[in-house]
């Protein structure tokens, strides 16, 4: 970790030093270079991210989402009239296949792993460990790898989940384009979003699995790099769990990837409300909460009712639009999750108070979340979700995938007893 920081500074710094030696374009403004060093690398622990600064979102209107790593100093140009914006055939720039180990031990066989687009790397040991078990991880993986049609963790993919995530943000265009495609001349920036690399770790029984995607801000009116941020998702089992049924949770590790990241980089680049609350699951009317664990309920009812308490101490370090907020400006958005995907949501709930407007199926256990949305002055700030910090209170590191994956881990459960109606 001490790598990537110390990489990222290194790279801000030469980016702004070609930038000053080539004499064009004129150095950024004081207002602007202010909000670009306010966003400059800073040490952190795994899976803690640096929000952008509010002086730099205000400065975004129209901003272009492009799959891959950011070609500081290109020259970009082009209009809406030149060639066809959106994803469709595009390819992404830089793509490549790498290589897995077919047996254990340090010696790659060169077999391709198209998945991420980007090169990859296995690593592995054997302690505690057979070469078989470890030779049969690796093998059962091997063809899910190659498949990258089939897989969920490309940069195509994620971009376009940020997309989703911020479409409907107040004061902003967003567009999703192809590498090659040309963005026109009033784009302010383009976000780029690339997975770095997919690690395997074989500790003993166990595999560890860490996806890394970076997503860059490139301003274009001076063709600097004004913001960059590193997202993880990580989650660990054992070597016979993780290829069970077809590589089942590996699967689901693929979907939940894409899912969190999509979501931390458009929370981190654009919506992050950065005000410090709490919020913690209640019982309702037809949900019961266990007296030993507040964040296990049950109901007995198909379409049960959640509710929830929020709970805004008041900081200095809140933002300044806080004043003056009232409590009809806070509205909710709500998700029910089975152990694979989402199965329901609903949004801009304006109590916290709901109930399910659909039939859950009973004798299954749910888990689910909430997070707060503050609407003031023609802005929306979204919170983060409901967790009850057990699993670090972030949703990037996991215990036991299959249990539950890492995302979903610290939400809160639901279990629908059976028989329910």
């Amino acid at each position: 970790m001490n790598v990537r920081v110390v990489l990222g500074a290194i790279v801000a710094a030469s980016l702004n030093g070609v930038v000053q030696a080539q004499g064009v374009p004129p150095p950024p403004s004081e207002e602007a270079a202010k909000a670009t060093a306010a966003v400059a690398p800073q040490a952190r622990t795994f899976g803690e991210v640096v929000p952008m600064s509010e002086a730099l979102r205000a400065s975004i209107t129209k901003v272009v989402l492009m799959p891959g790593g950011s070609p500081t100093n290109e020259e970009i140009d082009g209009s809406y009239e030149k060639g066809t914006h959106g994803l469709a055939g595009g390819i992404v720039a830089g793509s490549g296949a790498t290589t897995i180990h077919k047996q254990a031990g340090p010696v790659a066989l060169n077999i391709p792993i198209p998945i991420l687009q980007l090169p990859a790397m296995l690593a592995g040991g054997i302690a505690g460990a057979t070469q078989r078990e470890i030779q049969e991880f690796r093998d059962a993986l091997t063809e899910e790898l190659e498949e990258a049609s089939s897989q969920q963790i490309v940069n195509e993919k994620i971009a376009s989940d940020v997309y989703f995530e911020i479409r409907t943000a107040p004061n902003l265009e967003p567009q999703v384009f192809a590498r090659e495609t040309p963005v026109p001349d009033d784009t302010d920036t383009i976000l780029y979003v690339g997975v770095r690399d997919l690690i395997i770790d074989v500790e003993g029984n166990d595999a560890i699995i860490t996806a890394t995607v970076i997503a860059t801000m490139h301003r274009l009116r001076d063709e600097t790099d004004v913001y960059e941020t590193m997202i993880q998702y990580q989650d660990r089992d054992t070597l016979s769990n993780w290829t069970e049924n077809d590589n089942a949770v590996w699967r689901d590790y693929a979907n939940f990837a894409r899912h969190y990241v999509g979501r931390e980089i458009a929370a981190q680049v654009f919506d992050s409300a950065g005000l410090a609350h709490t919020l913690l699951p209640t019982k309702s009317n037809n949900v019961s909460v266990s007296r030993k664990n507040k964040w296990e309920g049950s109901s007995k009812s198909l379409s049960p009712t959640l509710a929830w308490e929020l709970n805004l101490p008041g900081d200095d370090a809140d933002p300044a639009w806080v004043i003056g907020m009232e409590e009809s400006d806070i509205y909710y958005d709500v998700e029910i999750y089975d152990l694979h995907r989402p199965v329901y949501s609903a949004k801009q709930i304006q109590d916290p108070v709901h109930t399910v407007a659909a039939q859950l199926e009973p004798c299954q256990t749910y888990r689910w979340s909430v997070r707060p949305s503050y609407h003031v002055g023609g802005d929306i700030k979204y919170g983060p979700w409901m967790r009850s910090g057990v699993n670090s209170g972030n949703g990037n590191i996991g215990v036991e995938a299959s249990e539950a994956p890492a995302y979903l881990y610290d939400f809160a459960e639901l279990e629908v007893k059976c028989g329910s109606k």
